[in-house]
């Protein structure tokens, strides 16, 4: 089941900031600026000593709630990374990256990923023309995005994308030019630990 708590708790558990909402994570009001402890009674270090297996457990958690997916879907996502050439962590970052409502947060056109999941389910956006509502999609290079009349963003236009997306602000349009680079992947998840995780 995808947490559906308060965001704030779940940067709290990490102990830094996973930017799940947005403009406000940048601001004095974020969480960790505020309360840089764990949620619950009394004041918990966020600097504890972790087993090896601790420090895995909680990468993964982390990458989870950055990407706001579940159990099962991040272990399908691993499965499916192990079976492809090539380094898995990376594997699994470009799975996380491409999907849509990722793609639409890179893109500038939302302050979150939580916001472009809904956007997403309310069926604002279509891909090559179809109208979908199914956030966890898959994108290939070729495939194109749009975003409906209705839709409106009041981000600045001069959000930099990433270099395998090519963004239109007039059009409210992206399209998918390549796959990410490694370079160009999640920087803030150590995916080695995730890959140990999984693997033992």
């Amino acid at each position: 089941m995808r947490s559906i708590g308060p965001k704030c708790k779940q940067c709290r558990r990490e102990g830094e900031k996973l930017f799940l909402k947005g403009e406000r994570c940048s601001t004095q009001k974020c969480a960790i600026v505020r309360r840089n402890t764990a949620p619950g009674k009394g004041k918990k270090s966020m600097t504890s000593k972790l087993s090896e297996f601790g420090k895995q457990l909680r990468e993964k958690q982390k990458t989870k709630r950055i990407f706001g997916i579940t159990e099962k879907v991040f272990r399908n996502y691993y499965q499916k990374a192990s079976s492809r050439r090539g380094n898995t962590g990376d594997n699994i970052l470009t799975l996380l990256e491409i999907r849509l409502d990722n793609i639409i947060y890179k893109a500038g056109f939302t302050s979150s990923r939580n916001q472009a999941r809904q956007l997403v389910s309310h069926g604002f956006f279509a891909i090559n023309g179809k109208r979908v509502d199914i956030p966890s999609i898959s994108l290939r290079p070729g495939d194109k995005i749009t975003a409906y009349k209705e839709f409106k963003s009041n981000l600045e236009q001069e959000h930099r994308s990433p270099s395998w997306l090519k963004v239109d602000f007039t059009k409210k349009a992206i399209e998918v030019l390549s796959f990410p680079e490694k370079d160009e992947l999640e920087k803030s998840v150590a995916v080695n630990m995730i890959v140990e995780f999984y693997s033992r």
